[in-house]
């Protein structure tokens, strides 16, 4: 394994390999955006945890005596 970091220098090995995946991880999240069943941002409704629970019908009172 030594010898296939005398080949290319790692600094550059490394920097292309962060660059490809920050841009492929650009693109996928771009590619989810432009979908309709995938857009998180314009879907015009809420995530299912930040909806508020349903109300509830007022229990009714008691006859005053």
């Amino acid at each position: 394994m030594y010898k296939l970091w005398t080949i290319f220098d790692p600094r550059r090995t490394l920097i292309a390999l962060f660059t490809f995946l920050f841009a492929l991880g650009l693109i996928i999240h771009f590619i989810l955006l432009s979908t309709t069943k995938y857009n998180w941002m314009e879907s015009g409704t809420a995530p299912a945890a930040a909806t508020p629970p349903a109300a509830t019908a007022p229990a009714a009172e008691a006859p005053a005596k």
